[in-house]
């Protein structure tokens, strides 16, 4: 890497590629031995901590961390080291660390609501059988209408 891009890549904020929806590729740390750890983006959550608002970042590892699960995530505090650069500072507060996760999920929730009312509004719209003939049945928590066979005969 010549000199431009390396300064380039110096000049990058950390907090602009947690805070950049498009980004996909992998935020590398580096831990407290140098080794850098690759991580996946699940999601940036602003939660009170003491009646003071602090944003963090849910990272997943990519590469096996001892003690942390397959399906397991990271719960990061977004700071500002004495320089002030942005910086990842592990939450070791467990109460935190769990709120965070419950706002997250809270936000899934709330986001697969939304895709549904989306899917439910771009329906077009049917007709259901108005007959008595109609039959409704009850399928794994679902109503569903069937209309009755009908023999038509051509005149």
């Amino acid at each position: 890497m010549d000199n431009k891009n390396q300064t380039q890549a110096q000049q990058v904020d950390l907090l602009d590629v947690l805070l950049d929806k498009d980004n996909k590729d992998p935020i590398t740390l580096m831990d407290e031995k140098g080794k850098q750890l690759a991580f996946e983006q699940i999601a940036m959550i602003v939660h009170e901590v003491k009646k003071e608002k602090k944003l963090f970042a849910i990272l997943k590892p990519v590469d096996k961390i001892e003690g942390i699960g397959e399906n397991e995530a990271i719960v990061f505090l977004v700071d500002q080291d004495k320089n002030g650069n942005t910086i990842l500072k592990i939450e070791e507060d467990e109460d935190v660390a769990i709120d965070v996760f419950d706002d997250y999920y809270d936000l899934l929730e709330e986001e697969l609501a939304k895709q549904k009312e989306k899917k439910t509004a771009k329906k077009p719209a049917t007709k259901t059988a108005t007959s008595k003939t109609a039959k409704t049945t009850k399928t794994a928590g679902k109503a569903e209408a069937k209309p009755a066979t009908k023999k038509t005969t051509k005149k």
